[in-house]
């Protein structure tokens, strides 16, 4: 039995990397695979072509121009009009922490910036190569992608360990399949993708699988929107705990990238957590404009004279989930009053319970030069990233009455806070409900 299951393992292992479509001797681009991935039809030339005349992709297509409708209508279309009418002067780089591959959100909140960087535990994986393998195992990737995409597409965020078992199971594997999801389903051209990692110092360097050290890895994505412009998107597979975001070449990577905007939802609350300090530290004196859900930066560290700070929706407190998390500043910041939003975002995902906090900086750093501009090209040397950050003044002092309010939480939130301190353990974990008829 034992001989038969071994055997068993090594004919499906080879099934999987031979290429077993006839005539598909030629890899796709990346572009054609992106649209394949998303349901959207690839290039006539392409050598995915023919897979879209199966009834597995044709079902699969059907069901992600459903989805993704539905999803704009409710959600993105709404976001990108609040974003025309509130967001009126973005930076050319935004800083995406604890993103995973949520390039969805990113683009509807800030459609301008120049060069994306995003950031989760979940590594990039391969560069997805679909001709080599079997219809079969097309279709199983097709399906874990969908399985993967279930909580963004309903409540704006990803469930991290449902996502990594769903990927985990396929043949196409990593983030890079759902960051090119995304991108097709943004209406984005990939142009080309390159496998990167990071040195010491912050530098960027081909990624050949060899052993790169400590250094951050993941992809770099030159893409293009309907206007021509070239964009870039960096995504790494790190962490960005104090035991990671310094030693892994990020935060000098993204020092270098000058002053830009940040994004931070459904973050677990991990930048209330001190395990956190040197990228919470960082968005406070990196950013012009930091736009969060109450899991991000702590308002007492946004409340100084520096910052104006303009919440929108309506402050409920953290999920039970969290304890130990609710901030009685950010509450009182609320009740003086608050605008509106018609869209639903964090765990307090229905439009009625979310907030967002928009904090701009009154003294801001000026913009360096942008991420495309800095580093080129990867073509096996370094990118070369010349300009250092405009450093600001360090984050204040936590407010001894929020730190009060925590010390009264302190016994019921250790566990949690245990197990935030660990990046390696972050996850966007939602209670059961969140599921129910949640696919559509």
């Amino acid at each position: 039995m034992a001989r038969i299951m071994k055997a068993a393992v090594l004919a499906a292992s080879l099934f999987v990397i031979a290429p077993a479509n006839a005539g598909m001797t030629d890899s796709a681009s990346p572009n054609d695979t992106a649209r394949f991935l998303a349901g959207l039809q690839p290039s006539a030339s392409s050598p995915l072509a023919a897979l879209t005349q199966d009834g597995a992709w044709r079902q699969h297509a059907s069901r992600f121009d459903s989805i993704f409708g539905s999803v704009d209508h409710r959600q993105l279309a709404r976001i990108r009009a609040w974003s025309s009418a509130k967001l009126t002067s973005p930076s050319d780089v935004l800083f995406y922490m604890f993103s995973g591959p949520d390039f969805l959100y990113a683009n509807a909140f800030f459609p301008n910036a120049s060069t994306y960087v995003m950031s989760g535990l979940e590594p990039v994986g391969p560069i997805p190569d679909l001709t080599r393998l079997s219809r079969g195992t097309v279709g199983a990737g097709l399906r874990g992608i969908e399985g993967s995409l279930r909580s963004i597409v309903s409540y704006s965020f990803f469930q991290t360990k449902e996502m990594r078992r769903e990927l985990a199971a396929t043949p196409v594997r990593g983030t890079l399949p759902v960051l090119y999801v995304f991108l097709a389903r943004s209406g984005k051209t990939i142009r080309d993708v390159t496998l990167i990692r990071l040195d010491e110092n912050g530098s960027v360097l081909p990624d050949n699988g060899t052993d790169g050290g400590k250094g951050a890895r993941g992809a770099k994505i030159v893409f293009a929107g309907s206007d021509g412009r070239e964009r870039t998107l960096y995504y790494f597979g790190t962490n960005v705990a104090n035991d990671g975001f310094k030693a892994s070449g990020f935060a000098k990577f993204c020092e270098r990238l000058g002053a830009g905007d940040g994004l931070v939802k459904s973050a677990s609350y991990l930048l209330h957590d001190s395990g956190f300090s040197d990228v919470r530290n960082f968005l406070v004196t990196h950013t012009r404009l930091l736009l969060q859900d109450d899991t991000g930066v702590p308002v007492t560290y946004l409340d100084r004279g520096n910052w104006q700070l303009r919440p929108f929706g309506h402050y409920i407190g953290p999920i039970s989930i969290f304890p130990g998390k609710y901030q009685p500043k950010l509450a009182r910041l609320f009740d003086k009053g608050h605008e509106s939003i018609d869209f639903g975002i964090g765990y307090r995902w229905r439009s009625q319970g979310s907030n967002l906090l928009m904090a701009v900086r009154t003294d801001a750093p000026p913009q360096e030069a942008t991420a495309s501009t800095q580093a080129g090209s990867v073509s096996g040397a370094a990118d070369v990233v010349d300009q250092p950050a405009a450093i600001a003044n360090a984050a204040p002092a936590a407010d001894p009455e929020e730190t009060k309010s925590t010390d009264r939480n302190r016994s019921a939130s250790n566990k949690h806070r245990d197990r935030s301190r660990s990046h390696k353990r972050h996850v966007a974990r939602a209670p059961w409900f969140f599921w129910s008829g949640a696919w559509r």
